[in-house]
Order: structure tokens, then sequence, then C-alpha cells
């Protein structure tokens, strides 16, 4: 008799959605992902809540939220129970970018879908495997052996492999088949004929310059940008994609004796680079004959300064840098405050290494053309009284009658100013309020 598998897309098929899949192994229920997106809306995971509690094991394939985001509310709130699975860096990592997440809008706000004590439940919970180590299930998964495998594009991704009784299924989504600063490729191609193979086409109709190529251009203008006195801003993610612009960016400055500061600014910054200096076992061999070559490590930075506090970054000098912060969408975070104060001066650069996620604040300036205007709302967290919070709502009313005069105003201001002007960039507008006042907009260049 053969082995049954059905596989059940919850969320991320058809779509830009974050991934999660239920495949049924005999009756033996896999979560594969748990993924969330940058704004963590609970009615994504209203098919994850109909079947959470059915759930005996999950597998985790990347330490970011549209992989692993999910976990800690399906845990508090969906009735999910089952033990996790993971590489390390997956477990580490994730960990952080979770508490970053979660520090970032607390912040500004009173956010309560789940706190930094339900991460750490949600995360005790994870068993964590090497790359190509065979778990054996026991009780209800008897006869089923599971396997981590490299999957590139992440620190710690993983191809995960599910069999049993000479049948495998192989789940491989976001996997990067080129070997890149710090990681190897994928292994995918080492698997010959599984029964089941689950992969994406996110990427498919993506056509990339080749790595150099990509490479030199980023570099080119951000050090352009710093030389005509501006700022770049990298909206990031906490712990992925960030490992490689670093190392890109520690590389070119020692090569090109730079002396612009560069900083990599979120609430787990040190600790990231902490956890990723012990994790030379999962980058590249080429990194790893470094290290046994000089006894040194490739994240032992040397021009990028780790910064923890926003408070710190205003405490340096003015003039041309370089800043890598969180989050890569721009709806949260350190980035989304930089990118408004920044925004106002036309030197200045934003500057996205990825495609941001769907209908995100990074996703629409990447549109082509750019948009013309945006409207982004500052938040700031502060305790009233019954009056104060009478009179401050009032003035919170009459502040949007004014801003939205103002940027019809405005907008008007920059059709007539740059319509004659062929050689002048469509204009960006920040319409950007708190609970201070209004902040007028100005110009801004982004890149994708």
């Amino acid at each position: 008799m053969g082995t049954s598998v059905q596989v059940t897309p919850l969320c991320g098929v058809y779509s830009e959605n974050p991934l999660s899949y239920l495949v049924a192994i005999d009756g033996f229920n896999f979560l594969v992902d748990c993924g969330w997106n940058d704004h963590f809306d609970p009615t994504l995971l209203q098919p994850l809540s109909r079947v959470a509690s059915t759930v005996d094991a999950v597998l985790l394939s990347h330490s970011d939220t549209m992989h692993l985001g999910a976990l800690p509310y399906a845990m508090k709130q969906l009735g999910l129970s089952a033990a996790v699975y993971a590489t390390e860096p997956v477990y580490r990592l994730g960990l952080l970018t979770m508490y970053d997440h979660y520090l970032s809008r607390k912040q500004v706000s009173e956010f309560d879908l789940f706190t930094l004590d339900d991460i750490d439940t949600a995360f005790q919970r994870m068993t964590r495997l090497t790359y190509s180590q065979n778990y054996h299930l026991s009780g209800k998964g008897e006869g089923i052996v599971i396997a981590p495998h490299v999957a590139g594009h992440l620190l710690g991704g993983t191809v995960w492999k599910i069999s049993k009784d000479g049948e495998d299924v192989i789940y491989a989504v976001d996997f990067n088949h080129r070997k890149e600063r710090h990681l190897n490729g994928t292994v995918l191609e080492s698997f010959v004929r599984p029964a089941v193979l689950i992969t994406d086409a996110y990427n498919a109709l993506n056509n990339q310059p080749p790595r150099r190529q990509r490479d030199q251009e980023f570099l080119d203008v951000v050090t352009r940008t710093l030389s005509a006195d501006g700022k770049v801003l990298l909206p990031v993610d906490t712990a992925g994609r960030v490992l490689e612009l670093i190392l890109m960016l520690e590389q070119h400055w020692s090569q090109h004796h730079l002396a612009y500061p560069i900083f990599f600014l979120t609430y787990v910054a040190s600790s990231t680079i902490e956890y990723v200096k012990s994790f030379l076992e999962w980058m590249s061999d080429s990194i790893a004959k470094s290290f046994e070559h000089t006894r040194d490590n490739a994240f032992l930075l040397k021009h990028v300064t780790l910064l923890i506090n926003k408070d710190e970054l205003e405490k340096i000098p003015g003039g041309p840098k370089v800043v890598l912060t969180s989050m890569a969408s721009l709806e949260a975070g350190f980035s989304h405050d930089i990118f408004v104060e920044w925004a106002s001066d036309a030197k200045n650069l934003v500057l996205f290494t990825e495609r941001g996620q769907f209908a995100t604040l990074a996703r629409m300036l990447q549109a082509d053309p750019p948009p013309k205007a945006v409207k982004v709302t500052m938040s700031k967290k502060g305790s009233f009284g019954r009056e104060e919070l009478a009179a401050f709502e009032e003035e919170q009313n009459r502040k949007k009658e004014e801003a939205l005069k103002a940027s019809l105003s405005k907008e008007e201001e920059l059709k007539a100013s740059y319509g004659l002007d062929p050689n002048k960039g469509d204009p960006m507008v920040i319409d950007a309020h708190d609970t201070q006042g209004l902040s007028d907009g100005g110009l801004a260049q982004c890149w994708t």
C-alpha cells in the first residue's frame, strides 16, 4: 500500500502573501512554514486558524516574517501546539526578527497581538537540526523522516525533505542556486525525482543581471550619492539579506579606503552579528577557508557600526552616511522614521535591494514610474487624561483638514514647478503627522 500525501495551501499561492502549507502524510499533519507579513493582519491567518489544532509538527524554512512571523500568534491565539523544527540559524535569527518587529511596533502603539513572552514560548518549542540530519519521528509520525538541506538565500535557509516508505516530499521555496559571499547555493538539484515537489515561482519572470554587474551598480549609486554629500538609507530585514549587504559594503570600503560611516541600526543589531559570528559552519566554503587561514571572522566588522537605538544615530555629526535599518517594508521601525526625516532633501537616496512586500510603503515607492505623492502616517505613544484626550482628538481633526488642503496645494505647486522642466524627476510628497504636529513633505530619490 502506497504512502498518501495531501497538500493544502493555506496562504501564499497565486499571490505574494506569506507562506503556509498543510502537508498530510498518512494522516500526520505538517504545517510547513507559518508566515505573516509586516501588516500583521489577523484576517490573513483565517485558513490557518481552521486547522491549527490538527497540526502535528511545524517545519520552518527561513528566518523572516514571511516564513515564521505568525508562529507566536498562532500558538497564543489559534490553538497551535505542535513541536517545531528548524535549523539553528533559523531559530536564533528568527527569534531576533520577531523581537525587532515587536519592539518596533510597541514603541509607537499599543501592539497586543503577541508579546516578547509569547515569542519566547513559541521558540522554546523548537527542535534544532543540522543540514542533512535525518530526524526520525515517533508516535503518530512513526516511519516518517525529516531532514533540512541547504536552500541558500538566507543563513540557515532550508529545503525540507520528508520521507516515508521510500517516497520523498520536497519543500523548496525561496532557494538560491547562486553561491554568494556568505552562503553556498542550494542542493535542490541533488534530489532525484521526489514523489511531490512543492516550490514557488516568485522570481521566475525577474531577469536579473549577473551578480557582479548588479553589485557594481549598487556600489556605484551608493558612492555617487555619498560623494555628492547625500545620505543613503537602505531599508533591510532584521537578520536576512542584510548580512550579504554588510559584507559587500565592508569589502568595498576596505578595497577603496573609503571613510564614509556605515551604520547597521535595529533593536537587535548587536545580538544579530554576535550570533552570526558563531554560524561559520552554515556559511559558504570561501568564508570557512578565509577563517582557517586568517583566524578572523568575516563578520568582525571594521567599517560598519552597530546601533540599537535611533538616539545613537542622531548623536552622530551630520554629513554623508549609509544606514542599513529595519524594516524593509518601511511599514514600521527605524527605517520608517528615517525615511520621513531624510526625504525632504533631494541629495539623499532611498535604495531598495529587494522587492517590497505587497501593499506596503516600500512597494508603493518601487512603482515605475514612482508615485508623485505618498501619505506617511507617523505614530507616537503617549498618555492623556480625559480632557487632554478630547483636546488632542479635536486638534487632530483640525490638522487632518489642514493636511488635506496643504497636500492638494503642494501637489499643484509641484506640478507647476516641475511640469516645465523635463530633466527633473517626479517629486515625492510626504504628508506626515504625529502627536507633535505636521511635517511638510519634500523630495527623495528611490531606486530598486
